[in-house]
């Protein structure tokens, strides 16, 4: 496991090992994940019919450097590149390259950026040209299981409550959540305990409590769940070739539910939102 670029000593541990994080601790999150939503906004004109993955990847690195923040992904575990981007059956880790984009493409941009030592981790699905209606529908399924699994989100409740309230919704539209991939606990580090599971049973994993930082990132396919690694070791795709959407927010756990430290400041989170 490759060193952490800042170490996490705030706040106590729970006995599963999840860090409970003071209140002050919370503007960190907000200006860390401002800066990543605020790059997948302006990213969104670049994404048209023609433009390369690796194109779109380096406009985002260069935002990063502008904003005089830092990459948490170049460089992790050997990773080279500012961004993730995942093209229709490519469910996560998708490697920016020389490939152009085709009309009718849904893809995802996973960005994770480091402020003042804070972590800031988006992703958002974009289309370039025309969204095929299937597609579309792919795409807002995935983005409302996300919402509900925030509106899960309270002190008390538990992380399998938030696993469940995807999964049902999700298999309720006959499509499937991914199992081989999860979201994480963040803050001071790029990723930590707990393992956020987008299925489960509804009162088991641990207790959620205030001052919890976590990813909430579902993948969700047309087909079958199961996935498969290909041979650079990062990009995971459908066994099916069922096209495959995901969103992705970075949270915090409230008195009352949840804050969501990477809301789009220009209302642009999901492809087909006008402003």
């Amino acid at each position: 496991m490759p060193k952490e670029r800042s170490v996490d000593t705030r706040g106590r541990i729970t006995r599963d090992g999840i860090r409970i994080h003071e209140d002050a601790d919370f503007a960190g999150m907000h200006k860390a994940g401002r800066l990543a939503a605020e790059i997948l906004d302006r990213i969104a004109a670049k994404v048209v019919p023609g433009v390369t993955t690796g194109e779109i990847d380096k406009a985002v690195e260069d935002m990063v450097n502008e904003a005089g923040a830092t990459s948490a992904t170049i460089g992790y575990k050997g990773y080279e590149h500012a961004t993730c981007i995942s093209i229709n059956h490519v469910v996560c880790h998708g490697i920016p390259s020389d490939k152009r984009l085709k009309d009718g493409d849904i893809l995802n941009i996973d960005v994770t950026v480091i402020v003042d030592g804070w972590f800031g981790d988006t992703s958002r699905m974009y289309v370039a040209g025309k969204l095929p209606r299937k597609a579309e529908r792919l795409i807002q399924v995935t983005h409302d299981s996300l919402m509900k699994g925030i509106e899960a989100v309270r002190p008390g409740n538990t992380f399998g409550d938030i696993g469940h309230a995807i999964q049902s919704y999700v298999e309720a539209q006959r499509m499937s959540v991914v199992r081989d991939f999860c979201g994480h606990g963040l803050g001071r580090v790029f990723h930590a305990p707990p393992n956020v599971l987008h299925y489960g049973k509804p009162g088991t994993g641990p207790v959620l409590e205030e001052g919890m930082f976590f990813t909430i990132e579902p993948m969700v396919n047309l087909g079958r769940p199961e996935t498969k690694v290909l041979a650079d070791d990062w990009t995971a795709v459908t066994r099916d070739k069922s096209l495959s959407a995901q969103f992705e927010h970075s949270i915090g756990v409230t008195a009352t539910g949840a804050e969501i430290f990477t809301l789009s400041p220009a209302g642009k989170f999901h492809p087909t939102w006008e402003s």
